[in-house]
């Protein structure tokens, strides 16, 4: 997304709304979310896994593993984004690094058998992190700049906004 510049040119908007105070929200949501699953993980985690039936305590591994990857990756994306923020790396450099940021671990289905068995903490955190790295691909998306049609069936609002704004100019 773009505004017109007083000289005809087209500004985008998009590295604007990741650089302001936005951002700074975010970054701070996703550091303390990672210290608090960290903390969890470490103490009151180690605990609720051992009273776990079998079942569910191969899916606790398996969930807290997901959860913890996926969350350094996210705090690695943050991390170039404050640099790039606090003009210690330019947002070409950065662009570069979060290619090497594969989000292997994204959310997906959750459930299946032993699930529910899971400790309530750890589910929770678990939505925590699938939320995270839905606002971290929505700035991600504004960052680059890039919002395509075929973005505008997802339940993302700015990018639903951002998306119909261009159809109804008439750049795809």
């Amino acid at each position: 997304m773009a505004e017109i510049s007083d000289k005809g040119q087209a500004i985008a908007i998009g590295p604007r709304i990741v650089a302001s105070g936005g951002f700074d929200l975010l970054y701070r949501e996703g550091m303390t979310l990672i210290e608090e699953v960290a903390s969890y993980l470490d103490s009151d985690g180690r605990a609720d896994s051992r009273l776990l039936p079998r079942e569910s305590s191969f899916l606790y591994a398996t969930e807290s593993m997901r959860l913890t990857t996926r969350l350094m990756q996210l705090a690695s994306w943050l991390l170039l984004q404050r640099a790039v923020n606090e003009g210690e790396i330019t947002a070409e450099n950065a662009r570069s690094e979060k290619e090497k940021v594969k989000f292997s671990a994204t959310p997906s289905e959750r459930g299946g058998p032993g699930y529910e068995h899971l400790p309530a903490v750890l589910r929770a955190y678990i939505d925590k992190g699938d939320r995270l790295f839905d606002k971290v691909m929505q700035f991600d998306v504004l960052e680059r700049g890039k919002v395509s049609l075929a973005d505008a069936g997802t339940a993302n609002g700015i990018v639903d906004q951002l998306a119909r704004l261009k159809a109804a100019f008439g750049r795809a």
